[in-house]
């Protein structure tokens, strides 16, 4: 494994700090490194194998696809990208699907789409897109622009102009910062990468109310928070009565391969006229049979249960760790989407306990900058999940 690593730091961009862990296989729930050690894998590739590692459907699906076809452009149809696109229409409020590669380009295809809509009756200076603090979509120059974290922004200055940032989760704020010149509002109805911290009661209400009353489209991004990590299918559908305008996914909807998607409803199904935007790659074949799968996945009750159970038990571990250790101070998050938020006292050991959860053999993930974030398979049985309750137990008492 030194050989992999050794390797990996020289010669790869020294963008990422990837954990000194090489690894060379998954299987279900679990990944293998160079060493043959197996971990099991709370982070998913940070949401993405949402189904296991090499689900045995989903594998199966994306064997035959390559035996038959595996690129041809959007110059053309092929079977697998047009029938994911009626199964996605079926399952969501949406009338037409745009395909690309990743939740990035997703965020830029509804940014574009949002201008394009103003257009037709606002000059550019009122076309502007509201986002909140704490908020993650993407890493492209207008996704990390909509992203309002500076320090995501700093050094890639001057910025795209016709974003307005806003406190996440504070009605009156965004009331103040509404007017006729918002375009739309791009918000994720459980934020990920600031902490898993989910839209209060009313709130996602809220925006689409403001949305109706000045013109604006409501987008709701659900990169990470999509294809029932919450434990409902669409994680906006927690919020009774409430349908965006657009909807972004990307990460588990691939089942493990790269695959983005813009939804649009009805008002704005034809607003992209040939020409106006494009992906090469967006609806290959090969990911796209894989991606019809996963989707099925998705809406089988016994997985819509078993997601439901098994963040019951994830969440009452972490709260007894809050209560008992003192380790945590808050915990959030729904379904098997959940952040524990590290006490005053130990925020400066969040790293720490990150190493001793890989050093006992658990993958985990952190956000936010003092919140240690979990996205297991949605496929985890109950007794992996007695493993992790054990091993999280013990990484604790390491603090």
């Amino acid at each position: 494994m030194d050989a992999l690593l050794n390797t990996g730091q020289r010669v790869l961009a020294r963008n990422y700090a990837p954990a000194k862990l090489g690894l060379v296989r998954g299987e279900g729930c679990r990944v293998y490194d160079a060493n043959g050690r197996s971990y099991i894998d709370l982070g998913t590739g940070i949401s993405v194998t949402s189904f296991g590692h090499r689900h045995p459907e989903i594998q199966k699906a994306v064997r035959a696809q390559l035996d038959q076809l595996w690129h041809v452009s959007n110059l053309y149809y092929t079977e697998p990208a047009v029938q994911l696109a009626v199964e996605l229409t079926e399952c969501s409020f949406a009338e037409r699907v745009f395909f690309c590669n990743s939740g990035s380009e997703a965020t830029e295809a509804a940014i574009k789409l949002a201008r394009k809509a103003a257009s037709r009756h606002k000059p550019p200076e009122r076309r502007a897109i509201i986002t909140f603090e704490g908020g993650f979509h993407g890493r492209t120059l207008a996704a990390v622009t909509a992203t309002a974290q500076p320090k995501y922004h700093d050094g890639f200055e001057p910025l795209p102009g016709g974003f307005r940032y806003c406190p996440f989760n504070d009605a009156d704020a965004l009331d103040a910062a509404f007017d006729g010149g918002v375009a739309a509002v791009l918000v994720e109805p459980v934020q990920g990468e600031g902490g898993i911290v989910p839209a209060k009661p009313g709130f996602l209400q809220h925006v689409r109310t403001l949305c109706d009353r000045h013109g604006a489209l409501m987008i709701a991004d659900e990169v990470q928070c999509g294809l029932l990590r919450t434990g409902k299918l669409w994680a906006h559908q927690w919020e009774d009565g409430v349908v965006p305008d657009v909807m972004t996914l990307a990460k588990a909807l691939g089942g493990g391969l790269p695959l983005g998607a813009m939804l649009v409803g009805e008002a704005v199904a034809d607003i992209l006229a040939p020409g106006s935007h494009g992906s090469t790659f967006g609806g290959n074949p090969v990911v796209c049979a894989g991606a019809r799968i996963a989707l099925h996945l998705a809406q089988r009750p016994v997985l819509v249960g078993n997601v439901l159970h098994q963040g019951t038990r994830l969440r009452e571990t972490l709260e007894m760790l809050q209560n008992d250790s003192g380790v945590f101070s808050e915990v959030r998050g729904r379904g098997l989407m959940l952040g524990a938020q590290m006490a005053p006292g130990y925020v400066d050991k969040l790293g720490e306990l990150v190493d001793h959860c890989r050093e006992l053999g658990l993958i985990v993930l952190t956000a936010g900058g003092n919140t240690l974030r979990f996205l297991p398979p949605l496929t985890i049985d109950d007794d992996t999940m007695d493993e992790v309750v054990e091993r999280l137990e013990e990484a604790a008492s390491r603090l």
